[in-house]
């Protein structure tokens, strides 16, 4: 007798001490256990990449005057919480922009990719089917990474002829619409028109310093609206 009530205080007193540690724990005895709730999901930062040519990597200008860097402090002043990275350099032609996006995508993740490129392609007198073969596939490539995609368009001087350069200008606005991207029409609107000595370097070919604020001034307000 003795020995089995030593054996009901003993099983007494364990089950008593699991149910204080089951109370310290936040454990009910006897209730099921409630799965806990899904973590909050919480906002992708917002990044944006910019890839192109001379016309956003600052050719000729000093560091931080360009469109692009105009463009990070247009941001911080209207306190939006967006990174840039520009990865553009003087002469790409889409083809070197197809060639590199791939990479870039997998090292920055950006959610926002501007695509200025063709100007050289057209420079270089490449054929048009490849422009916007190559156009294409960048864009799709960076909205399959899910990126939300700013085409900017270009045009060529007159002496390139009316028949080709409406083709040129065309093929930007027929890219985006196939991909239901977005489209600034012509980075240099309202500064080509204008006299070249007065808005352009020496070579007539790239914007001053002062032109930036101005091709800023066409790419926000589309930028804008796909932030």
């Amino acid at each position: 007798m003795r020995l089995s009530l030593y054996r009901t205080d003993t099983h007494r007193r364990h089950f008593i001490a699991i149910g204080v540690l089951a109370a310290l724990a936040g454990v009910s005895l006897g209730a099921p256990a409630q799965a806990a709730g899904p973590a909050p999901k919480t906002a992708k930062a917002r990044k944006i990449l910019v890839l192109g040519d001379s016309l956003s990597a600052e050719y000729g200008l000093k560091r931080g005057r360009g469109w692009v860097a105009l463009l990070e402090q247009q941001l911080k002043a209207d306190k939006m919480p967006v990174s840039v990275i520009n990865a553009s350099i003087s002469g790409d032609t889409t083809s070197g922009g197809r060639a590199r996006l791939g990479a870039l995508l997998t090292q920055h993740r950006p959610t926002h990719v501007i695509i200025e490129l063709g100007g050289n392609d057209a420079l270089r007198g490449l054929p048009l089917e490849l422009t916007r073969d190559n156009l294409t596939f960048m864009t799709q490539l960076a909205q399959n990474a899910g990126a939300k995609v700013l085409l900017i368009g270009m045009q060529v001087p007159p002496n390139y002829g009316k028949d080709y350069g409406e083709r040129f200008a065309a093929l930007f606005a027929s890219v985006a619409k196939a991909r239901r991207a977005a489209l600034v029409p012509f980075l240099l609107k309202g500064i080509a028109e204008d006299d070249a000595t007065r808005m352009f370097q020496a070579d007539r070919i790239h914007p001053k310093e002062e032109a930036h604020p101005l091709m800023l001034a066409n790419v926000w307000p589309e930028l804008k609206k796909i932030l």
